[in-house]
């Protein structure tokens, strides 16, 4: 039985398998995610799990080398923004419009769709790489 970290089976198997420049979601409860993409659905109610849980745990696991989020985050959910922009820093990144990001679903490994309900909690994460370059 595995000691700490991600427990979620599927999840945690996601994360292993990812490669060097591979895309995944952490999205809200409601984003919309193409047929043919794996969801991992944490979501159990309004809030729970919330994005930031499950942003915490997810950074714990994968490396991330850079980031894309809806332009209308920096309108609609400042608090958000600056949580992500303070686990992340110094990580390269890119604002779309929410179109767009839903759009950039279809070039994505999985999605973690989470409990959140605030305006704009989605963001797509490129894999990096965890050994020096």
């Amino acid at each position: 039985m595995k000691k700490r970290g991600i427990i979620n089976a599927q999840l945690a198997g996601l994360i292993a398998g990812l490669g060097h420049k591979d895309r995944f979601m952490i999205a809200d409860g409601g984003m919309p995610v193409p047929k043919d993409v794996e969801i991992v659905d944490l979501a159990l109610c309004g809030g729970v799990p919330g994005f930031r849980q499950v942003m915490d745990a997810v950074l714990d696991e994968a490396e991330v080398e850079y980031y894309i989020l809806a332009e209308e985050i920096a309108e609609k959910n400042q608090e958000l923004l600056s949580y992500i922009q303070g686990k992340l820093p110094g990580v390269g990144s890119e604002r779309v419009s929410h179109i767009e990001l839903k759009k950039m679903t279809k070039n994505i490994k999985f999605v973690i769709r989470t409990g959140e309900f605030t305006p704009y909690p989605n963001i797509i994460l490129r894999a990096g790489v965890a050994f020096p370059a």
